[in-house]
């Protein structure tokens, strides 16, 4: 550890963000890095514990501690190394991970946890600025041919580690470009799809083939993508929503959130949107139907397109401010999670049940509403209608679209509707057949998906060779 007694004598300090009223006019990442004295002061902070338990913590198990060190001694060269070993993508993370290490920082306990995520962007933004990151083409090639259908977190991990395992691999995604919801899920404002486009190049000079355009199961028979291969990964992510079967939901201005968040992340990048009708907030009234992640997302996109006025309703009751740290930590609490979008502009609404979407002409005007207690039960008295020109739902997701590709292989679905496979070796109902990320553990996080792609390269690597030098 660098500096035995840095938590007592430095202050937490984190990055911070510009203006509000700048940063809603564009798409742009608005975060401030912190300056590199600052990160090391913030590295020298770690307390190296006996038990680490940011390990747990962090699903990819970042050796966290190590790398703090580092940081604090100035070798960012061997912290890069030492923080790729685990993560794939740590610029990734780094800015759209919502940190579960720092809520299991033993410094949590007197709400001062070390800024882990700000120091890990530091240490990749700093490793691609002095060139630490390059293409590792493998020695040798195996002669074994992958398909790996979707190019999300999961299937771009998994296809970068079995490509420095010398197997030959074909990324297959049904859109024009890669990066699955890291591109057309998450806004630019929280990453920028450079960043993206960068580990795709250098995928691509390991070797990793990508077809883009291509939707397996509808362009392509599932079976003769089996047939080309010697084994196939899904990993096509969680996309069905879940839907709001009340009244009143075919009414135009109602739209899933994963139907408005693309076509603006498309303007951005300048990407053909085909025949897609437009939807727009400029000028509405939005309401936001979910509280959680893409929720935010889509409080923020609307603010930047000009909506009007933005609420967004959840139904569950509104978290404590603080948690308990006895009873929660190191695991991640339950609390009330304020982001940069709630903070852009938005009215928040708590423990409120949508019954029916009111309208004229077949057009959305305004929502029926009820307060719900504890159980979801109604409260009686407390109905309300409140005006929507536009409802984004943003209630989650509930499964792997089963149409197409899962249909037509016919794996076995667990309980919830994902593609059925363990997490030790990852392998489906079928033969030669595995699945990571969303499409097996459901709708998770992006750390979740890299953690999944990478033990999912490990078995496919050991299943094709019978031994395997990847990590789990």
């Amino acid at each position: 550890m660098g500096k035995v007694t840095g938590f007592l004598e430095i202050d937490r300090q984190d990055r911070k963000y510009k203006p509000a009223a700048d940063r809603i006019r564009h798409y742009q990442e608005f975060v401030i890095p912190l300056s590199e004295d600052a990160t090391r002061d913030q590295a020298a902070r770690c307390m190296n514990c006996g038990i680490p338990f940011c390990h747990n913590g962090c699903p990819v198990n970042n050796q966290i501690p190590d790398w703090n060190d580092l940081v604090y001694r100035g070798d960012w060269e061997e912290a890069a190394r030492n923080l790729h070993s685990t993560n794939n993508f740590p610029e990734f993370t780094g800015r759209v991970c919502p940190a579960p290490c720092e809520a299991a920082c033993t410094l949590n306990l007197e709400d001062v946890p070390v800024t882990i995520k700000t120091i890990e962007c530091a240490i990749v933004d700093r490793a691609w600025e002095h060139g630490f990151i390059r293409p590792e083409p493998p020695a040798r090639k195996t002669g074994k041919k992958i398909a790996i259908v979707g190019s999300g977190p999961a299937g771009l991990a998994a296809a970068q580690q079995l490509a420095r395992a010398g197997h030959d691999i074909h990324v297959y995604e049904k859109f024009a470009k890669a990066g699955g919801l890291l591109r057309y899920g998450i806004p630019d404002f929280k990453m920028e799809k450079h960043l993206i486009d960068r580990r795709v190049a250098q995928m691509e000079a390991e070797g990793v083939t990508f077809h883009y355009g291509v939707h397996v199961g509808a362009d392509l028979p599932a079976k003769e993508l089996v047939d080309g291969h010697d084994a196939v990964i899904l990993a096509g992510g969680a996309e069905k929503p879940r839907d709001l079967p009340i009244p009143g939901r075919n009414l135009a201005g109602v739209h899933f959130a994963m139907d408005f968040l693309p076509q603006q992340n498309r303007r951005v990048s300048r990407e053909n949107a085909g025949q897609e009708e437009p939807i727009l907030a400029s000028g509405k009234h939005v309401v936001v139907i979910g509280g959680g992640d893409t929720g935010s997302d889509c409080i923020g996109t609307s603010v930047r397109q000009g909506a009007l006025s933005v609420v967004q309703l959840e139904i569950m009751r509104r978290p404590p401010e603080q948690e308990d740290k006895l009873t929660t930590w190191p695991y991640w609490p339950l609390k009330l999670r304020t982001s940069s979008s709630h903070q852009e502009g938005a009215e928040r609404d708590f423990a409120v049940a949508t019954k029916e979407i009111l309208g004229e002409n077949g057009v959305v005007k305004a929502l029926k509403c009820v307060r719900v207690d504890e159980k979801m039960q109604e409260i009686p008295g407390t109905e309300f209608n409140l005006r929507a020109d536009l409802v984004l739902l943003a209630m989650g997701f509930v499964s792997p679209v089963h149409e197409g590709m899962i249909k037509e292989l016919g794996v076995a679905l667990d309980g919830r509707g994902n593609v059925e496979a363990d997490t030790l070796v990852y392998k489906t109902s079928l033969d030669k057949i595995f699945t990571a990320g969303d499409m097996r553990r459901g709708q998770s996080l992006v750390v979740w998906a890299i953690r999944e792609g990478r033990q999912a390269a490990r078995a496919v690597d050991h299943f094709l060779m019978g031994s395997t030098d990847l990590p789990r």
